[in-house]
């Protein structure tokens, strides 16, 4: 053999090395890559050969699939009741992806998830039958919140303080998911995105916004935590009307006539008295507050329910006057309505407050569990103490204050009345809140919620948490303790 064919026998080898070697990589470690990359299609085709697995509430799918008269995917996503469970489900699409349940779980729902598989399956990569996921929703709750918000922009949330059970969450306007779940709804999808009211978003967990008087909750916990008052009937040291600190801006409460100078804690919360939550605030400093707020769980960047929720926010590097601003929920204050139902659920449960949660197992096809969250995984917010003193006050709100639209028959009722500030100068309509706790002692059986109601078309003069946010809360508490 002379030099040149020898020399050319080698480059050939080595080229023939080169090409094993690369597709061995490619088999090796870039298949799992190319398996889960967006773009490849065949992955769409493989998740829509087989009916999906299915979303459960008290025992029923409220999602199923249906076969597709033609294209490559054979069964498209369907939801009963869809956009009554919009804001639980989320979306799953053919052509626009998947949220929220649809999308943390969505291995599950496809049989793709290793759990489901069997050691054979495992190593072949066969689909297995898809699994289920069985959430704590109540339909009674979930249907009471809904059909109350109506037309209403807004969200509402419940849930058991004891469990920490998410038994109802909405977000008005809704959606049917099923109007884009398939390949050529290209005019609902970009209706949906075009839509001002921002439908797509689920404002009871991403949307926060300015809490109002439902934060003075949280303000009062911190004075009888720190020991800036020792009970919520001992007067405080609140001039009316207040001027904030450094500042020649003073601050008066919506009811002139409402005894809110020197008010106890009680009587401060039963009148929404500006004035006695924002000395507390500048008494206290931003440093006891965020301490406090962050027990109840503001301030945590990963609240997943599981679909992670938006951050609750209490500000930092504020002056006086802006702390001052904070203890009457204003300012750069914002919460979510998961987020203040969490705060009437602590003080409810007796000052621990319960790990929020939706989906209470996974399941494969045969109906046994892959996975279980548990119930009652509880973190003390405040003391026992701190706990009944507030109830005690949130029931005086419900029965002799700005929360009477919350009364409940035969159930102890205790809440909190909000109307934030919104926009520059308070130029746009004012955010109407409620959060509140119900009891029933002779069922044992409770609920916390909260409801926002953003807009309702209600003149300005008639926007209040007691007129618009309340009568929600009443409906879904109702509903929760007949459960």
């Amino acid at each position: 053999m002379n030099k040149t064919i020898r020399r050319t026998s080698v480059f050939c080898l080595l080229l023939v090395l080169a090409l094993l070697a690369r597709a061995s990589w490619v088999q090796v470690y870039d298949a799992k890559a190319l398996a889960d990359n967006g773009n490849n299609r065949r992955n769409t085709i493989a998740r829509y050969a087989q009916p999906l697995g299915d979303i459960i509430v008290a025992g029923s799918p409220v999602t199923g699939s249906q076969r597709t008269e033609s294209g490559d995917l054979a069964y498209k996503r369907t939801y009963e009741n869809g956009a009554l469970y919009a804001a639980v489900t989320g979306y799953g699409s053919q052509a626009y992806g998947s949220t929220q349940l649809e999308g943390i779980y969505g291995s599950v729902l496809d049989g793709t998830d290793d759990r489901l598989k069997d050691p054979a399956g495992v190593i072949t990569g066969e689909r297995a039958e898809p699994g289920d996921v069985v959430t704590t929703i109540d339909p009674d709750v979930q249907k009471a919140a809904y059909e109350a918000l109506g037309d209403d922009k807004g969200a509402a949330v419940a849930m058991d303080p004891k469990t920490g059970r998410i038994l109802g969450m909405v977000s008005t306007p809704s959606y049917d998911p099923s109007t884009i779940s398939g390949t050529t709804d290209q005019d609902a999808w970009q209706k949906l995105l075009d839509d001002p009211d921002k439908s797509l978003v689920n404002r009871a967990l991403r949307q926060p916004l300015a809490p109002g008087s439902t934060f003075k909750l949280v303000v009062a916990s911190a004075a009888l935590e720190n020991g800036l008052y020792d009970s919520v009937d001992q007067a405080t040291d609140s001039p009316d009307p207040y001027t904030l600190p450094g500042t020649t801006t003073v601050l008066r409460n919506e009811s002139a006539s409402a005894p809110c100078e020197n008010a106890t804690l009680r009587t401060a919360l039963q009148y929404s008295c500006n004035n006695v939550f924002a000395k507390v605030a500048a008494d206290l400093g931003q440093e006891k507050l965020r301490a406090m707020a962050e027990k109840f769980g503001f301030d945590v960047e990963k609240l997943d329910v599981p679909v992670r929720a938006s951050a609750s926010v209490y500000p930092k590097e504020m002056d006086s006057a802006q702390t001052a601003l904070t203890g009457i929920g204003q300012f750069e204050v914002t919460a979510t309505p998961m987020q203040m139902a969490m705060v009437s659920a602590a003080l409810a449960d007796g000052g621990e407050l319960a790990a929020p949660h939706m989906v209470s197992s996974v399941t494969d096809g045969k109906g046994t569990t892959l996975q279980e969250y548990p119930d009652g995984d509880t973190e003390r917010v405040v003391s026992k103490r701190t706990a009944a003193q507030l109830r005690s006050a949130m029931v005086t709100v419900v029965e002799d204050g700005t929360g009477t639209n919350a009364r409940i028959d035969g159930a102890e009722v205790g809440g909190k009345t909000g109307t934030a500030q919104n926009g520059v100068d308070n130029g746009n309509t004012p955010y109407a809140w409620f959060t509140a706790y119900a009891k029933d002692d002779a069922s044992g059986k409770e609920v916390a919620v909260a409801v926002v109601v953003e807009d309702s078309g209600a003149a300005r003069s008639e926007v209040s948490g007691n007129g618009l946010a309340a009568p929600v809360a009443q409906k879904m508490m109702k509903a929760a303790l007949a459960r």
